[in-house]
Order: C-alpha cells, then sequence, then structure tokens
C-alpha cells in the first residue's frame, strides 16, 4: 500500500477552524420581532416583548416593506421614513462585531404603521404642548423676576425716601426751637395799625443784619390791649402785624420765603397793666424777631 507524503500541520488546523467559527458567528442571521422604540440616522432601536433591546442597523441594501393579506403575501416596498417610533416591526438580518443586526430586511403591517403614525401625531402635539407650557412657564419665570426687581427698586426708593424724611426730621424737627438774634418792638397807638415812621430805620436795620444769618427767618407778632372787644382787638393785632411785614417785605426787600406767617395775637400775653394807660400802650405792640432755627446752626 502507498502511503501519501502529505502531513497537515497541527498549528494551521487550529487556525482554519477558529477562522471558520468566527466567521460563521460574524455571519450569523436572526429574525426578531419588536416596537421601534428610537431611531437615530441609520440605527434604530428595537424593544422585544420582555424588554430587552437590539440595535438594528440600516444600510442602503436594506429592504423596508409593508406586507398584508391574510399570510402576508402581499408586499409593498416602503420607504426608510416609514420606521418611525411605535411601529411593530420584523427583521431580518446578520450580526455584526458590534452585535448590531445589520437588517437585511424590515416588513411590518398597514395597520400598526397607521397606529404609529396616530401615535406620534399624539405625541407631536405633546411635545408642542409641553414647549408651550414651558415656554408660558419661562414667561411666567421672567415677568416674575421683572416684578421682584420692580418691588426691590421701589423699596430701595422708599427706604431712601424714608432715610431722607427721616434725616429731614431729624434737622427741621425743632422749628419751634429758634436761637433769637435780634429782635424789635414796634408801638402803636390806641386803635391805630398804621406804622409810625420813627420804627423805620430800627426795622431796615433788622432786615439787613438778617441777610448776614444763615438760615434766618423773620417772626412778626402784633398784639392788642384788652381794651374793647376781643373780636376787635383780634383784628388790631392782625393789622398791626401785616403792616410791619409789609413794610419789611417792601423796603426792608426782606423775601416772602424768609417771613413767617403773621401772628395776630389778639390779646394774648400782656406784657402791661391793662388798668393803666402806660399799661394798655405796652401791650398795643408788634414784636418783630430774627430768629435761627438751633438745627441749622449746627448746636
Amino acid at each position: 500500500m502507498r502511503q501519501s507524503n502529505h502531513k497537515t500541520t497541527p498549528g494551521v488546523g487550529l487556525c482554519v477552524l477558529v477562522f471558520a467559527l468566527g466567521t460563521a458567528m460574524t455571519a450569523e442571521t436572526a429574525k426578531v420581532e419588536g416596537l421601534i422604540i428610537g431611531r437615530s440616522g441609520d440605527e434604530i432601536v428595537v424593544q422585544f416583548a420582555g424588554g430587552a433591546e437590539l440595535a438594528l442597523l440600516l444600510t442602503d441594501s436594506t429592504q423596508v416593506s409593508q406586507v398584508g393579506g391574510p399570510f402576508k403575501a402581499r408586499k409593498k416596498k416602503m420607504s426608510m421614513a416609514a420606521l418611525i417610533p411605535g411601529l411593530k416591526v420584523q427583521a431580518e438580518g446578520t450580526y455584526n462585531e458590534k452585535r448590531q443586526l445589520v437588517a437585511t430586511s424590515v416588513k411590518f403591517k398597514g395597520d400598526d404603521l397607521e397606529k404609529a403614525e396616530i401615535a406620534q401625531a399624539g405625541m407631536h402635539e405633546t411635545k408642542l404642548q409641553v414647549q408651550a407650557n414651558k415656554e408660558e412657564l419661562e414667561r411666567q419665570a421672567a415677568e416674575l423676576k421683572a416684578q421682584r426687581e420692580a418691588l426691590e427698586k421701589q423699596q430701595a426708593e422708599i427706604a431712601a425716601n424714608k432715610a431722607a424724611i427721616d434725616a429731614a426730621a431729624a434737622r427741621f424737627g425743632q422749628l419751634d426751637d429758634y436761637y433769637i438774634l435780634d429782635e424789635v418792638t414796634v408801638y402803636f397807638g390806641n386803635g391805630k395799625v398804621k406804622l409810625d415812621p420813627q420804627y423805620h430805620s430800627q426795622l431796615l436795620a433788622l432786615a439787613q443784619k438778617a441777610q448776614s444769618i444763615n438760615g434766618y427767618m423773620i417772626e412778626v407778632k402784633g398784639y392788642a390791649s384788652s381794651a374793647g372787644s376781643a373780636s376787635l382787638n383780634q383784628k388790631l393785632s392782625e393789622d398791626r402785624a401785616s403792616s410791619v411785614t409789609n413794610f419789611l417785605l417792601q423796603h426792608g426787600h426782606v423775601p416772602l420765603t424768609r417771613m413767617l406767617a403773621p401772628g395776630a395775637m389778639g390779646e394774648a400775653h400782656q406784657v402791661g397793666k391793662d388798668k393803666t394807660a402806660e399799661g394798655q400802650a405796652e401791650n398795643r405792640r408788634v414784636v418783630v424777631r430774627v430768629l435761627q432755627n438751633k438745627a441749622i446752626a449746627g448746636t
């Protein structure tokens, strides 16, 4: 018997076997059925009934068709655009090295496509509503922010105004507490309200002195004796105070803003005994004072 001289190298044979097995695994074909739950470009994610997921890879050679009829014998070629989330599909293909199923064909029923399209339409409306709600919430948040900023600004302005008012109150809270820096008393005849010319020079000197005083005010108070009726005396004291005030305004050139309102004191604050002629003469008077508020003076 003739023996063959051909010998098989063990290492070479093992390599051939591994290569063959690897090729078989790479070329493994499969059929799957599930629901499309997501799509990104040429990759589709299908979920099986048990919850497992598998990635389907579409290629230019993938055949997409809609099947119908009792035995699914009728086929209609469809665009890959029909493969939308929510569609129940049957896919066939081979696994690649990434364990993706490279689909050679994808089939689905027409009524399943219709259901998926309705679901997609509903999801689109939901997305639109969600987007609208989001935009509305953002608008409301912006309005609330603007209102909060306006309120904070208003509160800051109120606080600033309050501080200014408090400062003014602290400065002018003693408006009745004056320094008396000069004083002239003008006397009138019985029943008289006309200013006697003998007092002109004194009043002009007072007005001139007042202008050198920071923040000065001039106070004019008229008085009357108690002889006669109280109403008449009240009127006399008012007219006497007005007579002196008008002279200071017209001839002393004292600004009206520096004049306190003339005071008509009537029979109040009698300084002389009204039972005597001399006492009555002392009470028929107008007292003119140059005042400076202590707060303005800084003490």
